[in-house]
């Protein structure tokens, strides 16, 4: 992974004891799984020539390990999107260097910044980010920051070497201010894991407030719950965006901090099971020694989905605003009115007076991540035969683009008479302008007591005991496009449906009401 913690000074003994032996096993298996050496000539930062620019002066034996720390922390330009490049030395107060390495002060500067690791080497998503940077902004500066050695510890060590990593980034940064052309705010930091919060302390310690901030799944052990200034915050820059995607607590520790900590705090997919990395089966990862990249699928998602939003700008995912997963499974929050809908990643937007901003998206298993929501609301003014037991119903959409493929209804309260039942579906392809709707009922799940109630009722008791509901009307809002319509049973005479059978709606002639998300943005 790059299951990182933060910049908690004095954690020490006492909070990994916090951890416990289950928390501290399944940061390991999150972490580490390198593939490339360590870059070679990202140099190590050197001695400022100018004294007077790192803003600090060195005395006695704690300063002089302070020293010793921060010169293991290295920057590297990267010139080229080519992976395995090495990058071009960065030093403080070594003006020579950013004129050797074609830095350019008036361009925007990003900074990549990884987490913890168990390994000592650079973990394949590193080259994609480069490589997606480097292609969406071609003048832009995109250096990385490597503190793998200060990174390649204990994690409680890693944790209190995140001030020391952020306060360098800032001498960096401080340094690179006493040209005037050089703007905070084009400084773009991105920091996974461990190195949100090395992001945040970084922002913290700067002279003058950084453009942006994004914090890819920031680690939880040691920052959940904790004072802003110990961990990543919207007090770090001008616009914090975070992207959580393994808040699920596995063996006793969530990798990912839950808490949000930015001005935009985006969930994928509820922020915890992410599509395609199977952590459904956690019990038979672990049986079949595979829960060490379970875990690193979940937690790395967050730097995949940013990817995504860089490359495939055609297919951009859009987060609505909600309080909670719950009521967003529901399709209760598919608005975009007042600022309630965002897109993810780095076409993520600054919204003002906005803080700790909680948003929910669904996505694919692969990239493209993108899906297209949408909100069902069906109103049930007849039922028969129900009792306790909800019915397990499936809609397909049939659209100018296609036909999806039958979408479960997930019911998450029990069927209301005379009531709204409002449902979330979602398609991985466009269905373009939605045409008609097919609802089928699949049946109950029955336990054996049911079973034989039903058989003894039948024999004993010859009434109808057949289940029926009866619905007019559909109502469906697009999460993508925000236009509305409202459906009406195909057949006016048939709006009763029962277990097996099927029941089609069509667009009402007399509501067909569109509203464009250029009016509501």
């Amino acid at each position: 992974m790059g299951a990182d913690g933060g910049g908690w000074r004095g954690a020490g003994p006492t909070m990994a004891a916090h951890l416990g032996a289950a928390a501290a096993e399944a940061l390991k298996m999150a972490a580490g799984l390198g593939v490339r050496e360590v870059c070679a000539r990202s140099g190590s930062l050197a001695e400022p020539v100018n004294k007077t620019c790192s803003g600090e002066r060195h005395r006695g034996i704690h300063a002089a390990v302070r020293k010793h720390t921060a010169a293991r922390v290295k920057f590297g330009l990267r010139s080229s999107p080519d992976a395995g490049e090495d990058g071009c030395a960065l030093a403080i107060g070594q003006q020579q260097c950013l004129e050797d390495c074609k830095f350019n002060v008036t361009a925007k500067t990003f900074f990549i910044i990884h987490g913890w690791t168990m390994s000592g080497m650079f973990e394949t998503w590193l080259d994609s980010l480069v490589s997606a940077l480097q292609e969406r902004e071609k003048d832009a500066n995109v250096v990385v920051v490597d503190w793998l050695s200060l990174a390649h510890q204990l994690y409680t060590d890693a944790v209190n070497n995140t001030q020391i990593v952020g306060k360098t980034i800032a001498r960096l940064l401080d340094w690179l201010q006493e040209n005037p052309l050089f703007k905070l705010e084009n400084v773009h930091l991105i920091g996974y894991s461990l190195g949100a919060h090395v992001a945040g302390f970084a922002g913290n310690h700067v002279h003058g407030t950084i453009g942006r901030i994004t914090g890819l799944d920031p680690a939880g052990p040691m920052f959940e719950g904790v004072d802003p200034s110990r961990r990543l915050s919207p007090d770090d820059a001008n616009f914090v965006d975070v992207l959580h995607t393994y808040t699920r607590e596995t063996l006793g520790v969530s990798i990912g901090i839950q808490m949000p900590v930015g001005h935009l705090d985006i969930y994928p997919n509820g922020g915890d099971f992410q599509p395609g990395c199977g952590l459904s089966d956690v019990l038979g990862a672990i049986a079949y020694g595979t829960i060490g990249e379970v875990v690193k699928c979940e937690h790395e998602r967050s730097v995949h989905l940013f990817v995504d939003s860089l490359v495939n700008q055609d297919k951009q995912s859009f987060a609505f605003q909600c309080t909670d997963s719950s009521r967003f499974k529901k399709g209760i929050c598919l608005s975009c009115r007042k600022n309630r809908c965002n897109g993810i990643g780095y076409n993520a937007r600054r919204i003002r007076h906005k803080r700790n901003s909680k948003m929910y998206l669904k996505t694919r298993a692969d990239m493209p991540f993108k899906v297209y929501h949408y909100q069902m609301k069906m109103h049930v003014f007849s039922y028969k035969g129900l009792g306790e037991v909800d019915p397990t119903f499936s809609v397909t959409l049939h659209g100018t683009n296609g036909d999806s493929e039958p979408l479960s209804l997930e019911m998450l309260d029990l069927i209301g008479l005379n009531a709204t039942n409002t449902f979330l579906v979602y398609t991985e392809e466009d269905m373009g302008e939605l045409l008609k709707i097919k609802l089928t009922w699949e049946g109950t799940s029955q336990s054996w007591y049911d079973l034989w109630k039903e058989l003894r009722s039948y024999w004993y008791r010859p009434v109808n005991s057949s289940q029926e509901l009866h619905i007019r009307r559909i109502r469906v809002k697009s999460g993508e496009t925000q236009q509305r319509f409202a459906f009406c049973v195909e057949d006016s005479q048939l709006t009763s449906i029962s277990p097996g059978k099927e029941l089609w709606f069509v667009k009402c002639t007399e509501e067909w009401q569109k509203r464009s998300v250029s009016n509501l943005l």
